[in-house]
This record gives C-alpha cells, structure tokens and sequence, in this order.
C-alpha cells in the first residue's frame, strides 16, 4: 500500500508521515529532502539553482538514501528539525544540513526544473517499488504515486505554517503545549518566505502543488498531531477494508 502526503510548506507532512510510519510497518519515504539533498549539493558547488543544464547533471548522479535515526535524537545546536531519519547524499552525510534557511529559500527553485523532476520521479518509485511506503511532498498523489491506495492533501494557515516552522528552527517542538515564537524578525521572515514558496509551488509548470482529485484533504491549522494521525490511520484502514471486499 502506498499511503501520499501531499501539502505546502509547513502544513505538517513531515512530522505526520513520521508518526504514520512509527505506528505502522510502513517505510517512510520524505521525497522533499531528496530535492533539498539536491539544493544543498548545488549551493555547495557553486551552481545556480536556476540553470537547469548544470542542475540536471548533478541530479543524474545523485544517490540518495535514507536510514533510522537513534531513537531519542535530539535537535542539533542550530536548531534544524529532527527529520526520524538521517539522509545521505553520494555517501555524505546531509541530515542536517538540508534543513537550513538557505536550502528552505533555494529548493523550490531547483524543483522548478521539468526534467529535473522527471529525474527525481524515477528515484523515488525505485524506492518504493514492492514496499508499503508512506510518501510526502508536493506532487506524490498526482505525479509520483497516481495509484496510491490513500492520498492525503495537508494545508494549513500561511501564519500558522509559519510559526510552526519558526518554532523549529529556535530548537523548540511546535506540538509541544505552549510552544511560542522567540524570534518574531524570523517569523516575519519565515511567513514571507512561505508565501513566496506556496506561489512558486503553485504557478510551475511541473507538477504544480494541487490535490489530486480523489485526495482527502485535511487541514491541520487546528489540530494537534495525534488527531491528525489517527485520521489518516482511519482512512488507511477504510482503504483497507475495501480493497479486500
């Protein structure tokens, strides 16, 4: 079964694909730090995430995989998220360095690319080819994974992303009780950025961030991560049920 978490910027996807694969014996596959192990090795090289010739290249041989984090990571000291997995790119380790401003303000430029996407598409179905896998992006329920069983379209207040994501960057845990904004210039910034990145998801000409049109939509403005999980678990069970009548 492939369960697809699609959604914007801080809607929410990472952190339900993650519980959605702790309470399952789903393989989480988080197809955004492909594109960000992509963006990091470009912006180390020296490449412009908008010349797509060179970009392209690098795809091409990129190789990426994911294994377990140590149960109990804690979050490093420059606040960077704990992904539940560490990424590596052409053998190098890069779970936290994708998770910078600079990658955040970069990886919807590199993701512009048609054909770069084309590259990436094939990546991710090797991945997840005769595996039950829990996939999340922007294009997983339309592009990546059409015949997924469950496809699931996060949103969210643009404010309310923006905060979580803030709370993030400070170190903190945006679904703990009480959690709060430290740094309100960095939130201002967060909230601009993500407005810029929900417009450049939107208007590309490749795989534009849309629900599919058989997908559930949930908006997670309101709720706390445990409600969103069980939701999904509930329509994953449904799936379930009625793939087997």
């Amino acid at each position: 079964m492939i369960i697809a978490i699609d959604g914007p910027a801080g809607s929410g996807k990472s952190s339900l694909s993650r519980e959605l694969a702790e309470k399952s014996d789903f393989t989480y596959l988080d197809t955004g730090a492909m594109y960000r192990a992509l963006t990091l090795l470009c912006l180390e090289r020296g490449i412009d995430p908008r010349d797509e010739d060179v970009v392209e290249r690098v795809a091409q041989h990129l190789d990426i995989s994911f294994a377990d984090a140590p149960k109990g990571t804690e979050q490093n000291a420059e606040g960077a998220s704990e992904t539940g997995q560490r990424v590596f790119a052409n053998g190098q380790e890069v779970t936290d360095a994708i998770r910078t401003a600079e990658v955040d303000e970069n990886v919807s430029l590199v993701a512009l690319h048609p054909n770069i996407r084309k590259i990436m598409v094939e990546k991710q179905r090797v991945f997840a080819k005769g595996a039950n896998i829990i996939a999340e992006g922007r294009d997983i329920g339309t592009v990546v994974f059409p015949q997924a069983e469950v496809k699931v379209f996060l949103s969210a207040d643009a404010k309310a992303r923006a905060t979580r994501r803030t709370i993030e960057r400070e170190g903190g845990d945006p679904t703990a009780p009480g959690a709060a904004v430290k740094d309100k210039a960095f939130f201002e910034k967060t909230y601009a950025d993500i407005l810029k990145r929900d417009k450049i998801d939107e208007e590309r000409c490749a795989s534009p961030l849309k629900p599919a049109l058989d997908a559930k939509l949930l908006d997670t403005t309101h709720l706390t991560l445990a409600q969103a999980v069980d939701t999904v678990l509930k329509w994953a069970e449904a799936a379930r049920a009625q793939a087997a009548q």
